[in-house]
């Protein structure tokens, strides 16, 4: 579903921010990316996305290259960066129906996806208040309910739990769940670990813009707990 091969970004005055980097996303995988701060995930992800060009590799998403089809990319894809910013001039289903319109989608598929993601992120009742009146994380679920509306085949979400309450984290994680048990496929970067360890299958770790650990959750921390595992290769790779 992704494909990165190769990936290496360089800004201004020769720096790596990401190289070569190769991630292998398959359908029905939860993927996590884990990393320091400026490690470059979110290098990593916005090249995904196609919101950040890149110098050198390929990445595809199903089979398109986000180079040379980002339409194609784009129309499967959602995106969820680490602070949302939507329209605050528009109530929460003004921008709802907007990215419906945005993605061809018809008025009773709409209906319905509004319906069962807002019942289920309790806010269903706000979604008729100006986004400016939202807090953070109403923020956040709007912005979430829009990401699905589409039903995407690859969903991309950077630190996708930070500013969600404890019951609208849970409700997210059984989403992802659901989505990739219907054959689409979760990659996301988080720092919250044991989130990680218990929801993702698949696991790559990344420091100074370069893979040090990636595989099978299970084959990378054996009897370890991701925590224990994170802080020896990170240490290993200095």
């Amino acid at each position: 579903m992704l494909n990165i091969k190769n990936y290496t970004k360089i800004y201004a005055g020769d720096k790596k921010a990401c190289d070569n980097v190769n991630i292998n996303v398959e359908s029905g995988d939860i993927f996590g990316f884990i990393g320091h701060n400026g490690a470059g995930k979110s290098t990593t992800i916005r090249a995904v996305v196609g919101v950040l060009d890149f110098t050198e590799g390929e990445i595809t998403i199903d089979g398109h290259s986000v180079k040379s089809e980002p339409m194609e990319c784009k129309r499967i894809t959602a995106y969820i960066p680490d602070n949302p910013d939507i329209y605050e001039n528009l109530t929460g289903i003004q921008y709802l129906n907007f990215v419906a319109d945005a993605y061809g989608i018809s008025s009773q598929d709409r209906s319905d996806s509004i319906k069962k993601y807002g019942d289920l992120f309790e806010i269903t009742g706000a979604l008729g208040d100006l986004i400016s009146s939202y807090s953070h994380g109403m923020k956040q679920k709007v912005a979430i309910i829009g990401a699905l509306i589409h039903k995407p085949k690859l969903l991309v979400l950077d630190e996708p739990f930070v500013g969600l309450d404890p019951k609208a984290a849970h409700t997210l994680k059984e989403i992802m769940k659901d989505l990739c048990s219907n054959g689409s496929a979760v990659f996301f970067s988080t720092h919250v670990l044991d989130v990680a360890e218990k929801l993702c299958n698949k696991i790559a770790i990344i420091k100074g813009g370069k893979i040090i650990a990636s595989g099978m959750t299970e084959e990378l921390l054996g009897d370890k707990s991701l925590e224990d595992v994170f802080l020896e290769v990170v240490d290993d790779a200095k």
